[in-house]
């Protein structure tokens, strides 16, 4: 018989997408006063990948990711996801979008996202919200599935993710330690 017990805390994860890096520096920065100090932001990357968000947001559009230092609860994924929605429709013009901010978190067996639309592969977690299974860890990697996102695929966001969950694994072995 499974026992039940509380899982290991997890590292929040954002993709910040905007054609306006000033507006992206800025919802950073209110991703900061909600979640706390970031400890990774990527460069500024070209996101190229799709153009699902050319007629609401414009072309040239750029993205960042952000992971952040304090670790969240599993089950705080549909706040964290509620509170990016309105952070979008504050930062929207005209009723369209200016930034798409899509959160989610990594953790030792996978790496998920919170999204409002649900599927085979995305199991309702609350408050409207569902898991996107995005990838698996194994074989010392995280691993996409026949529904990954390309961009979630891509080699080199692949390997940026796997320095990231070193982190947070260090993360938390320092706090069995303390």
């Amino acid at each position: 018989m499974s026992k039940p017990r509380e899982p290991d805390p997890v590292k929040l994860f954002v993709s910040v997408i905007a054609v306006d890096r000033g507006r992206m520096a800025e919802v950073i920065g209110e991703l900061a006063g909600a979640f706390g100090q970031p400890d990774f932001v990527s460069e500024v990357l070209p996101f190229e990948y799709t153009d699902y968000y050319t007629a609401e947001m414009g072309t040239g559009l750029v993205r960042r990711f952000v992971t952040f230092e304090r670790l969240i609860r599993p089950e705080e994924l549909p706040a964290v996801k509620l509170c990016t929605n309105a952070l979008e429709e504050r930062f929207s013009e005209g009723g369209a979008r200016r930034v798409n901010i899509d959160p989610g978190y990594l953790a030792r067996q996978h790496f998920i996202l919170a999204t409002g639309k649900g599927y085979s592969h995305r199991p309702y977690i609350g408050r409207g919200i569902y898991a996107d299974l995005t990838l698996e860890y194994r074989r010392e990697t995280y691993r996409p599935f026949v529904w990954t996102y390309p961009d979630y695929r891509a080699p080199e966001t692949l390997e940026m993710l796997n320095g990231l969950r070193k982190r947070y694994v260090m993360q938390l072995k320092n706090r069995q330690k303390a």
